[in-house]
This record gives C-alpha cells, structure tokens and sequence, in this order.
C-alpha cells in the first residue's frame, strides 16, 4: 500500500499547491491591473491617488486607492496574505513529498554530483535560504533605488543559480529548484516586506501617526517584482513534466530565455492596464524567445557521446530498453517504491517497444529526464543508439 499511499498524497498536496497558487496568483494580477487602470479626477476624497470603475457578476464596483493611508481605518480591513503563504507551504510541502523523499530518483544524477539524498536536501534548503537572502541584500542595497538596474542584477543572479544548480542536481530538478527559489522569494517579499510595512502603516495611523510613505514604496516596488516573476514561475514549476525543457544540455540558458519573455508578456499587459500606447514588440521578443527555446531544447542530452552506427536493428534498442528502462514500465515494476509503470508506459516487449518510440526519443534520446537520476546507468552511447534508431522510423 506505501506506493498508493504516496502517490494520493502526492495528488493531493499537488491539488492544493495549485488551487492556492490560482488564489495568489489572481488576485496579484487583479490589483497590479487595478494599480495600473486608477485615474485621478476633481472631487476625489482628501489623500486618494486616483479611481477605478468597474463590472462583474452583474454589480458595479468603485475602488479607490490612497497614497499613504486614509485620514481614518475603517472598522475591518481584508488582508491579502494566505494566499501566498498557504502557496510557498504547500509547495513546500510537495517538494517535500516528491523530491526529498525519493531524492535518489528525482534529484540526484551521479553523472553530475554523486551525493547522498541528504546532502541533496540539504543543498536544496541551502539553495532556498541563501538565494532568497542575496536577492534581499540586491533588494535593500544602492541598486534597489534604480528599479532597471536591480532588475538587471535580479536577472543575472537568477541566471548564475540555474547555471550553479545545473551543476548539482539532475535537470529536473535544477529547474524546478530554480521555480522554487523564485516561488520563495515572491511568498518572502509578502512575510518579511510588504504585510509588515502595511502592519507598521496600520500602527502608525492607530497611533495617531502619517504613516512613513517609504514604507509603501519599497512594498510596491517588491509587488512589481512579484507581478513580472509570475510567469516564468509557472513555466518553471511545471517544466518537470516536459523532459526537452529539463533535460537537454542548455536547461540554464532556457531559464534565461522564460524570465525575459515571461517579463516582456507581463510588460505588455501592464501596459495597456496603464492607459499607455500598446506595445506590440513585446510579442515578437516573446515569440523570438520561444523559437530559441525550442531551438535549444534540440542540442540534445548534457553529455556527449560517439556517434552512433548509421543503422540501428531493433534488437539492439530492445537490449538498452530492457536492461534500463523495463524495471519501471512493466506490468509489474521491480523498482522499490514504483507501484504502477509511469504513465502507464509498459517497455517489456518489442512490441511495445517499438509503439512508444515517440515517447522513447523525447524522454530518453533528446533529453536524459529517463531514466531519473540515471538511477540505472545508461550510457551517453546508448542514448545516441536510441536517438539513431527513433531517427530511421517512419514520421
């Protein structure tokens, strides 16, 4: 039963992670949109920065937002707080469930760092804990006063851990670390900035004090970042179900190209939110991004190899296949911990062999997400075999 146990637990944490991070999510591009779209007008209340009208579900909303806090708080105020929190600790959680508990299979690759699960743990909290601290000190140094500047230094910091991560875990894993961290420092900007300078605004104002204006400040500035991190998070956190993002040889500079064009789509929108002229460019510089991914996703795995024999029998795939991959997608797996083939996959025949090609070249050949971790040894020789042989088949 411990393999069905895990599995629902892992199904149902995931459920979770996703339903809060749609919570955060909408409600972050809601009021960057609502930020954007305000406009001033005569006859607006003492201290208001400007209004929006709005339509939904039938009613008719008017927001207004003021520049530090109004003369007097209302009895109840909505805290916009547990939707990030509930998402870094769910998410936390299944990182939990799925990488540290089967460290071995989905994190570690010897052919990169040969370490215990442990350590691989431990390098993922350190990994977590020191990035979100540099990018704080980035944050809080002289370069936090030009928002371009700090957006350049966040850029290349972000670029150096998935290089440096690159370098310790398998690819799955370093990518979606790299989510993580960014995931961290998006939940971190909420518990350690903006929810306690709106609490020592709140403070100030119960006190009879004008709140510090700079309090404000440097939690909107944190929001922004929050706002253009969305993108390339999501792509990242699910980029360990698509093995030509992962697990081919340039995964860091893939990571590079998802922050700029998640950063230009939300630039887009933030745009025309704005009232300001739309710009279309942003469009081609996504669509460019996406065509280099693409094109880098076809370098092929992270280790190099000979070339394979110009022709492949099936015989010699059927040989690879069932010594590295059949212990896992049979009918029954011989693998600890593997209740079910994944996916559904079965490799034990040449038959199936032969009908899973397209998956076999995408998960095995193209990439090295299969097997995880390299947990039985194949060969960058063997995968050259299998990449020559889904090359001669028919499209």
């Amino acid at each position: 039963m411990e393999p069905i146990v895990w599995e629902w637990v892992n199904f149902l944490v995931r459920w979770l992670h996703v339903i809060t991070a749609i919570a955060w999510i909408g409600s972050s591009f809601y009021f960057i949109h609502l930020d954007l779209s305000l406009r001033r007008r005569d006859g607006l209340p003492p201290g208001v920065a400007g209004e929006a009208w709005q339509v939904h579900g039938g009613g008719f909303y008017n927001m207004m937002k003021y520049t530090v806090a109004p003369a007097e708080l209302p009895e109840k105020l909505t805290w916009f707080k547990w939707e990030s929190y509930a998402t870094w600790l769910s998410g936390f959680a299944l990182l939990s469930v799925l990488y540290y508990h089967g460290a071995a299979l989905y994190m570690i690759d010897p052919a990169v760092l040969d370490i215990p699960w442990w350590g691989a743990v431990l390098l993922s909290l350190g990994a977590l804990g020191l990035g979100w601290h540099v990018y704080d000190r980035l944050c809080k140094s002289p370069l936090g006063k030009d928002d371009v500047k700090l957006a350049a230094a966040g850029f290349v910091f972000l670029v150096l851990v998935a290089w440096g991560l690159s370098h310790l875990f398998s690819g799955r894993a370093a990518m979606l670390h790299v989510g993580a961290l960014i995931g961290t420092m998006m939940s971190a900007n909420v518990f350690r900035i903006i929810i306690p300078n709106q609490t020592k605004a709140v403070a100030a104002m119960k006190a009879g004090q004008v709140p510090d204006p700079a309090l404000g400040k440097q939690a909107k500035q944190r929001s922004l970042h929050n706002n253009y991190l969305t993108l390339p998070v999501v792509f990242l956190m699910i980029s360990n179900h698509y093995p030509l993002a992962f697990g081919t040889r340039y995964s860091w500079v893939i990571v590079a190209v998802v922050l700029v064009v998640g950063a230009v789509i939300r630039h887009f929108f933030n745009s025309r939110h704005a009232g300001k002229p739309t710009p279309w460019w942003t469009w081609a510089v996504a669509a460019a991004g996406v065509a280099v991914i693409v094109g880098l996703s076809a370098a092929g795995t992270r280790t190099e190899s000979a070339a394979a024999p110009a022709r492949v029998e099936l015989a010699q795939v059927e040989e690879v296949v069932l010594s590295r991959c059949s212990m896992c997608h049979a009918v029954q797996p011989v693998w600890e911990g593997i209740g079910v083939a994944p996916r559904g996959v079965m490799l034990d025949s040449a038959e199936a062999i032969g009908r899973h090609a397209p998956q076999i070249r995408v998960w095995a050949a193209l990439s090295d997400a299969m097997p995880p971790g390299n947990v039985t040894g194949i060969t960058p020789e063997e995968r050259r075999l299998l990449a020559a042989w889904t090359d001669q088949l028919p499209r």
